[in-house]
């Protein structure tokens, strides 16, 4: 388990291959609840490429010194990225 922010990651090992490949991460939020949102793609075992850039927002909560867990959205294509940024670009635009 984690104990610092840093330590956090989406990668995923098997048979030492990376099949969840962790591209980069911006902490949105840190403390005893913590949000992160994830850059990363995985590992297409049968064309043995990587795919397409993937996202997610995890949210972590800090419980005897370890990060936990505790939710996760994913976001699984820039299509839907883009959606996601437009509609908060919107809301947050109508709050000036």
């Amino acid at each position: 388990m984690a104990t610092t922010i840093d330590e956090l990651t989406v990668t995923y090992t098997e048979d030492g291959k990376d099949v969840v490949k962790e591209l980069d991460k911006v902490v949105l939020t840190k403390g005893a609840w913590s949000t992160i949102i994830y850059r990363y793609q995985d590992w297409d075992r049968t064309k043995e490429v990587y795919g397409p850039d993937k996202y997610t927002i995890r949210r972590y909560q800090k419980r005897n010194g370890e990060y936990m867990q505790k939710s996760k959205f994913n976001i699984s294509s820039a299509d839907q990225a883009r959606k996601v940024i437009a509609a908060l670009e919107n809301w947050i635009g109508d709050e000036e």
